[in-house]
Formats: structure tokens, C-alpha cells, sequence
């Protein structure tokens, strides 16, 4: 059932995203395009007239998730009109448009076009889905939104031509395109006129900006860093084939660029990263990182790693295990390895369990809960500069040092979004979260 609403009235509407910060920042884009319409986000304990649904596929859990959430939506608000964009109504639209509920599916290439979809729906004049295939997908959606706390999440590049063996991302997402240097530092500039302090660039492959042009992912931190107003920039995360020394140099010199990296390593063993098709071997890993290292020694450096993948046999992982314990980072993000439909991942004959998956899992978390904790013990006692969130009433204020230790502290309210030098002190049981002080 559509939305019980004549043409000219305006919609409530709920938002949804599942997945990475890219998908966050384009919710808000597409948030901006209906406010400029008219209409409004839903309000709490109101019913909303449309749902939008931003959808992850990077694993079958994510998939699972994205229909339980559906079917809870339309059980919940069975008068809303379900609209599903993002990859997993990229890549299946046939399956998220026989969900209960969902009254349209669109694709990555027209996630802008979701106004136009809910009007048209209104009007009873929408006339179906009709989702363009990734190997067609050109445009770049410019996309920005603020975080839930002081940092804005600018993308700044779309898609991916890497084709790892373990990934759907190229097939939903298309070939890798990137903005202009000219829109992008447009946005950061209308970020800085909206209170925006930090800014975190994100993209599918952000070292590959300007592919196929002649400018490059460094010449956009170039012309970022001389944005007023903005006082922080992060890299999301960055190939390490694509992180080079003179992205790394630049860093550890500029203005507002902080010592913080987000590099995937995925695997640790070099008989895996080849049937990953990886395009470097855990040698010119353990290069970049030392690279790092020596330029900012106090750089909050975070890796990506996937367990139990196809081919990662016992010895295999502790292999990996080792060289990830003989890193100098500062966390480890780890995930378990999911089977996606049409990955060439599926022709590797070794499979590893799902409990085995679980405990190799618990087994990395430890790793990297030791590694997190001992890189935040370094700066006990040290002062360094905190860009303070917004607070939560009666609850500790948080927030994030240059490089990126999280913060907790008893401020008032005039420090909301400021930067200010904190002693930190001892920390906290989450192993993560240091007390700190104004000096």
C-alpha cells in the first residue's frame, strides 16, 4: 500500500543505513534532496509515509540483516512505502523487491533519484525497477554528511576495479570514479560553514582518486589541507599498494592531516593473499607500516584482516597470526570470511568451518585488544590535542586525540566541538578509552 498522501503534501520519512561511512555520507545527500522538497524526517512516535533503506552486501550476514530489518519495517508501518537502494538491491533486485513491503529498488546509480521514486510512487506513476548494471555505472554522486558526533564523512571516490578474489564490491559498486578536486573542496568548505571541525575521506578505494585523469588522491590532500576552517582530516582507509611515501611524507608534514592510517592487510600469509588476488606481499606490508612508523612515530595505525578464509589452512593462519602480532599498529579490525555468490574465491578448494571461523576470530580480537591497549598506554601521562563531541546528559564527555585515542572526561557544555589540550591519564576497562584532563 502507498502512502496515504494527495501530490502536494509532504512526506515523513525514516532512514535507514547498513554498512560502511560512504554509505552513511550518501543517506545524507539523499536526506538533503528530500528536505529541499519539503519533506521532513520522521519524528519519534510518529509513523513515517516512506522508508529508506541504504543496504550493505559485503557479507551474507549483511544480506540477512537487510531483510530482517525490511520484514520489521513493513510489520511495523505497514502503510510506509519501502524504497531499498545500496549494493545488496544492486547486486539482487529480484530478492529485495519480493520482500513484503518494499514498493521499489533502486540502484546505485540512481540513489539521488529516490525523491523523484517516492513522488512517483505518490502519484501512482512510478512504473518499476530498473536497476543499471555495475559495468554501466559513470557518475560520481557527490555525497557529505555529518557524523552522530563532530566529524563530517566526505566521499571523495566511488567503485573499484581490483577484483580481490573474496569480493562483491566491484560488481555493486562499478568501476572506480572520483569527483573533482574543485566539487570536493567545495564540499569540505560548506562543511567548515556548518560547524564541521574534522573531516574523514571515504570512498570504495580512495587512493585510487582520479583514475583516468591526471590528478591523484594526493593532490586532493594538497588542496584539502588548505581549507579553512577544517582543523582535521583522516584517511579512512587506503590500499597499501596505493599508500605511498610521498602520500605518507605529505601527511606527516601538513596542517590538518593527522597521524592516523587505515590500511588493509586481509591476510598475513602470502600463499592467501595471492588466491585473495592482493596486490602486494606481507614484505611490502611490513614496509608501509615501518614507513609510517618512522615518519610519525605517534600514528594510530589500523589494519583490516579477514579469518578463515578459502585456502587458510591451520598453518596458514598461524602464519598470519605471527605477522600480524609482529606489526608495529594500533588495532586490528578483523573479520570472518563470507562465501559471496560469483566470487572466484569459490573455486579454492580448502573451506574453513564456521566454528573455526569463530575461533580464529576471538583469537585476532585478542591480539588486537593487546596491541590497542599497549598503544594507549604510550601516551599516559602525555598531552595532546582532543576535538570534544557533542556531550550525552549525565554521561562523560568523549573524544578523539590527533591520533585518534578516544577520550573521556568531565567538561561542560562551551567545550562541545572545540579542540583543546588534554593530559591523559590512566585507562579505562574497555582497554581503549583514556581519562583525560585540560591543562
Amino acid at each position: 500500500m502507498t502512502p496515504v498522501l494527495t501530490d502536494n503534501q509532504s512526506f515523513k520519512v525514516l532512514y535507514h543505513t547498513f554498512g560502511c561511512k560512504l554509505n552513511f555520507a550518501e543517506t545524507a545527500s539523499v536526506a538533503d534532496i528530500f528536505a529541499a522538497r519539503g519533506h521532513r524526517p520522521v519524528e519519534k512516535n510518529e509513523e513515517p509515509d516512506i522508508i529508506v533503506v541504504n543496504s550493505c552486501s559485503v557479507t551474507a550476514e549483511a544480506d540477512r540483516k537487510c531483510r530482517s530489518t525490511l520484514r520489521s519495517f513493513y510489520r511495523r508501518y505497514p502503510r510506509a512505502a519501502i524504497l531499498v537502494t545500496g549494493c545488496y538491491a544492486q547486486l539482487k533486485p529480484a530478492e529485495v523487491a519480493a520482500i513484503e513491503g518494499v514498493k521499489a529498488v533502486v540502484g546505485i546509480n540512481d540513489k539521488l533519484l529516490l525523491a523523484d521514486v517516492a513522488e512517483q510512487l505518490v502519484r501512482g506513476e512510478y512504473c518499476g525497477d530498473a536497476v543499471v548494471p555495475a559495468k554501466d555505472l559513470r557518475s560520481f554522486m557527490p555525497s557529505c554528511s555529518r557524523g552522530d558526533r563532530t566529524r563530517f564523512f566526505l566521499k571523495v571516490q566511488d567503485g573499484c576495479d581490483y577484483w580481490c578474489s573474496y569480493c562483491t564490491i566491484p560488481r555493486a559498486r562499478g568501476r572506480s570514479r572520483s569527483g573533482s578536486i574543485e566539487e570536493i573542496v567545495d564540499q569540505a568548505q560548506a562543511a567548515a560553514r556548518a560547524g564541521g571541525r574534522e573531516i574523514v575521506l571515504t570512498g570504495v578505494n580512495i587512493g585510487d582518486f582520479g583514475h583516468g585523469r591526471e590528478d591523484s588522491f594526493l593532490d586532493l590532500c594538497r588542496a584539502l589541507d588548505k581549507v579553512e576552517g577544517i582543523d582535521r582530516f583522516r584517511i579512512s582507509s587506503i590500499e597499501p599498494n596505493l599508500l605511498t611515501d610521498e602520500i605518507i611524507d605529505f601527511v606527516a608534514a601538513s596542517r590538518a592531516f593527522m597521524p592516523h592510517f587505515h590500511v588493509p592487510l586481509q591476510c598475513g600469509a602470502d600463499e592467501v593473499l595471492r588466491t585473495m588476488r592482493r596486490r602486494y606481499d606481507t614484505a611490502f606490508f611490513r614496509t608501509k607500516i615501518e614507513t609510517i612508523r618512522t615518519a610519525m612515530p605517534d600514528a594510530f595505525i589500523g589494519i583490516d584482516l579477514i579469518v578463515g578464509a578459502r585456502g587458510e589452512t591451520p598453518q596458514l593462519f598461524e602464519e598470519s597470526k605471527a605477522f600480524v602480532e609482529s606489526l608495529d599498529v594500533s588495532h586490528v579490525h578483523v573479520f570472518s570470511y563470507s562465501e559471496r555468490p560469483g566470487t572466484k574465491a569459490l573455486d579454492i578448494g580448502y573451506v574453513v568451518s564456521q566454528e573455526e571461523k569463530h575461533r580464529r576470530s576471538e583469537i585476532m580480537h585478542a591480539v588486537s585488544a593487546v596491541k590497542h591497549a599497549a598503544f594507549a598506554r604510550r601516551f599516559c601521562g602525555t598531552v595532546r590535542p582532543v576535538l570534544v563531541e557533542h556531550p550525552h546528559s549525565n554521561k562523560p564527555v568523549g573524544g578523539f586525540t590527533d591520533n585518534y585515542l578516544r577520550i573521556s572526561s568531565l567538561l561542560p557544555p562551551q567545550y562541545d566541538n572545540k579542540i583543546v589540550n588534554m593530559r591523559l591519564g590512566e585507562l579505562l576497562d574497555d582497554g581503549e578509552t583514556l581519562q583525560a584532563e585540560i591543562v
